[in-house]
């Protein structure tokens, strides 16, 4: 089978179920296993090369509105009528469906529940070690600085947040919004973490300087968390709910 993938995280889907063999081109962002770099590339997520993906002879492309703007890339695919799959995670229950619908599509379903069960044996680990909050820590995961972006409550972070007994400071359904500075400041976060998304760098001293009053930036409990673990739909999200649980060991909340 040949397959294109045109984000990240479907990227590391097929990673993750042992599937890379038949990857044979991505988009500019898919950056990891390592030896995806050398595939062909097809353009970035949202302005992906049609013809490329077309001149790939592909059996099956995998596509992402969790990539939102993307939508215009499928109607491109539909009207092509290059075979696709498209997925729309928002909670972390849908990442897990998810990957067992790519693994069910590729004749592989054994492989999806063992993906699927060994991101849950490495969260539970992750949470093994948290003490008992007496109340969930409110935390706000940042995706951009400029304006703050940042996940709103149909997030997979919210569920990543609330297996580790935290709670998402965002409480509004919506996956992810800009925000005021005084809505900052309503907020109250207790923890904040900075997961910017397409950054090189994440600076925690643009958090730190914001002159606004909230438990976080006050006692300086503000992390980074790489994108990749965060902001990727994928497997490596267990990753990130261990990350997300050393750095609610580290703020003492």
């Amino acid at each position: 089978m040949r397959l294109v993938s045109l984000t990240a995280s479907n990227t590391e889907i097929l990673w993750a179920l042992g599937a890379l063999d038949w990857l044979v081109g991505v988009d500019d962002h898919s950056d990891f296993p390592e030896e995806v770099r050398r595939l062909p590339k097809v353009g970035p997520d949202l302005n992906v090369d049609l013809d490329k993906v077309e001149a790939l002879r592909p059996d099956l492309v995998l596509a992402s509105l969790s990539v939102p703007g993307m939508e215009k890339v499928v109607e491109g695919l539909q009207r092509r009528r290059i075979p696709h799959l498209v997925l729309d995670p928002e909670s972390l229950e849908d990442v897990f469906q998810d990957i067992l619908t790519v693994a069910e599509a590729l004749g592989l379903p054994h492989r999806g529940r063992q993906a699927v069960g060994a991101m849950r044996y490495t969260m539970a680990q992750a949470r093994r070690g948290l003490p008992r909050f007496a109340r969930p820590p409110r935390v706000l995961v940042e995706w951009w600085p400029k304006p703050v972006i940042a996940a709103g409550k149909r997030s997979w972070v919210t569920g990543m947040l609330a297996f580790l007994g935290a709670e998402n400071a965002l409480k509004d359904p919506v996956r992810s919004r800009p925000l005021r500075e005084e809505e900052l400041e309503e907020l109250a976060p207790e923890v904040w973490v900075l997961s910017w998304c397409g950054a090189r760098r994440t600076r925690l001293e643009v958090a730190l300087r914001r002159p606004l009053r909230a438990p976080a930036l006050e006692a300086g409990r503000v992390y980074a968390i790489p994108e990749a673990y965060l902001g990727r739909p994928g497997p490596r999200l267990a990753e990130g709910v261990r990350r997300l649980a050393d750095v609610l060991i580290l703020a003492g909340v």
